[in-house]
């Protein structure tokens, strides 16, 4: 949900160098929608030349509305601990929709880390790199990011996406559970699932293994 790329930097290492990855990233001091949060996404699209669409978690939804406008060079689609509609529901949207800025303002816990983004067993050199990566945002825009996450249905958008789509799991995720995928299953049953033991930052848990899961479906999709 930070939006700032900077979680990405092992996982675009462990791809092989052939390779062209481009890290998209969203302004931390103002809040944008998905809607204009698109213009980031079309922008570092290639043109002319084919290429792999690559989202976790809050930009799950915006990925799949910008496959679904068929992009003449996507070849594919990956979503990682992804969604369609909210993976918080019930009581605990409620809860989240009453969270006021001042609690981003807040260190995140060591605990609060462990349980419901890095895992218990996550090497400390993870979590510095993770807190500074949220506290690099400003409260509010995390505040509105969560808000939008809440009410956010790209279901219509993922019904009209024609390229392959690869699902990657982490096997312990705590935020996106097991309810998300089969969602996206129900609409699109061909949906190729990976999963890996790890918690809700797969990719940065796991660089190499969804590294290696990339490559292989990149290399399928052609």
């Amino acid at each position: 949900m930070d939006g700032t790329g900077k979680l990405f930097a092992d996982f675009v290492k462990a791809l092989p160098e052939k390779f062209d990855a481009r890290v998209v990233r969203y302004p931390n001091d103002s809040f944008l929608p998905y809607s204009d949060l698109m213009t980031f996404v079309q922008s570092a699209a290639p043109s002319s030349e084919a290429f792999v669409l690559v989202a976790e978690s809050y930009s799950t939804p915006l990925a799949i509305q910008f496959a679904a406008t068929h992009p003449p060079n996507l070849k594919g689609l990956i979503l990682c601990a992804g969604f369609a509609t909210s993976p918080i529901r019930g009581w605990r949207k409620l809860l989240a929709s009453l969270i006021p800025p001042v609690v981003f303002r807040i260190s995140l816990p060591k605990m609060a880390m462990s349980h419901f983004l890095v895992g218990p067993d996550a090497p400390e050199s993870l979590h510095a790199p993770v807190r500074a990566a949220i506290g690099s945002v400003k409260p509010q825009v995390l505040t509105e990011r969560l808000l939008q996450i809440l009410e956010v249905d790209a279901r219509s958008a993922l019904s009209q996406v024609l390229v392959p789509i690869l699902y990657i799991q982490g096997a312990r995720d705590r935020l996106v559970n097991a309810s998300s995928l089969a969602e996206i299953r129900a609409i699109r049953p061909q949906t190729k699932i990976v999963r890996i033991d790890g918690p809700h930052l797969i990719v940065q848990r796991e660089p190499h293994q969804c590294a290696k899961a990339v490559a292989e479906f990149i290399e399928i999709v052609g």
